[in-house]
């Protein structure tokens, strides 16, 4: 006999797979087209769902940006993007995507702001203070390096070494 906490699990779990679809989509057309091009419309057709899937998970492009960067939060993307740098590219298109579409849009802006701060005071958790800095000013440092290297690195690969990298970090976190 199938009870319904038998239902409610596999529905949990069909939801769970439509997000997963849904974010997965998302991050590769966003990767390749852009935030502003790709739809939610292309999305959901990427994923092998309706526009209707998208708004039964999603509240519109921003709230599926925002679970988008939680996902990121959860696969701890943070410092040492340069040095996976096979790895790099399709997280630093799309933080680039965020930051460019928090620019434009200024009530998503505030919203991918409050993600860059929780990042940063997470990382500034595990900075103590040295040689005067306070470790959210040391946080907000290593990630600029990481991030703007990680750029560098990736369209100048021969001229932006990877030990350049490792010797911008040490002077931030030693």
């Amino acid at each position: 006999m199938i009870t319904e906490e038998h239902h409610a699990i596999r529905r949990r779990e069909r939801r769970a797979q439509t997000r997963t679809a849904l974010l997965d989509a998302a991050e590769r057309l966003w990767a390749e087209r852009g935030i502003r091009g790709a739809s939610l419309e292309d999305i959901a057709n990427a994923a092998g769902l309706t526009k209707g899937a998208v708004y039964s998970n999603f509240t519109g492009k921003t709230d599926l940006l925002l679970a988008l960067l939680e996902r990121y939060t959860r696969a701890d993307l943070g410092l040492e993007m340069c040095a996976r740098e096979d790895e790099a590219r399709l997280p630093v298109l799309l933080l680039v995507e965020f930051w460019l579409y928090g620019m434009r849009d200024y009530s998503a802006g505030w919203r991918i702001a409050d993600w860059y701060a929780a990042r940063r005071d997470t990382l500034a958790q595990g900075f103590p203070e040295e040689n005067g800095m306070p470790s959210d000013q040391r946080a907000t440092l290593a990630m600029a390096m990481d991030f703007g290297l990680t750029l560098q690195r990736l369209l100048d690969p021969d001229r932006v070494g990877a030990d350049t990298y490792a010797a911008g970090m040490r002077l931030v976190l030693e």
